[in-house]
């Protein structure tokens, strides 16, 4: 059983043309998650955001209308504007755990991987800096973890794109 030291590590990085306190509003503030959070094509609700040590972010995502999955974290570090430490997870409507909502993940997919996201800035510009690794996941959900790197980093990379996008309009606003 892997731990919370678990040596598999997913790990991307992005420089974004923002300063960290604007990064830090849109990784923190309900309504800026709902303009960028989860991958191209999807639709965001938040739910539930609780932005404390022990709080939860609960939202639904949306690929097609009336289809929605749930995921959730849970956090277990809150540095601002420095550092967020939370476990993520799949849920169901009422932010329960779940199993991955992928019949081809539902029964390899660890439960919770436990996420670090850091925040620097230079120049007025932001690098965020996310590494994650499953907690408590069985050999085999480890392995599939590591199978997914690649489609995590196209999944991330769109999601980070579409936070690049929401900052360059809120530095207009």
């Amino acid at each position: 059983m892997a731990t919370m030291d678990s040596p598999v590590e997913f790990s991307l990085t992005r420089t974004l043309d923002a300063p960290r306190e604007l990064v830090w509003k849109a990784f923190t503030q309900a309504d800026s998650l709902a303009q960028w959070w989860g991958p191209k094509g999807a639709r965001i609700k938040v739910l539930k955001l609780d932005m404390r040590v022990g709080g939860i972010f609960h939202y639904s995502m949306e690929f097609q209308p009336g289809q929605p999955m749930y995921g959730r974290f849970t956090y277990y570090e809150i540095v601002a504007p420095k550092r967020l430490v939370y476990v993520s997870s799949f849920a169901d409507e009422s932010g329960e755990i779940v199993r991955a909502p992928f019949p081809q993940l539902r029964d390899s997919w660890p439960l919770e991987v436990l996420n670090t996201v850091r925040f620097t800035e230079e120049s007025g510009r932001t690098t965020v800096s996310l590494r994650g690794h499953p907690i408590n996941a069985t050999e085999a959900e480890m392995k599939t973890y590591v199978g997914m790197f690649e489609s995590m980093q196209h999944g991330f990379g769109g999601t980070f794109d579409k936070l690049d996008t929401y900052l360059a309009q809120e530095k207009v606003a």
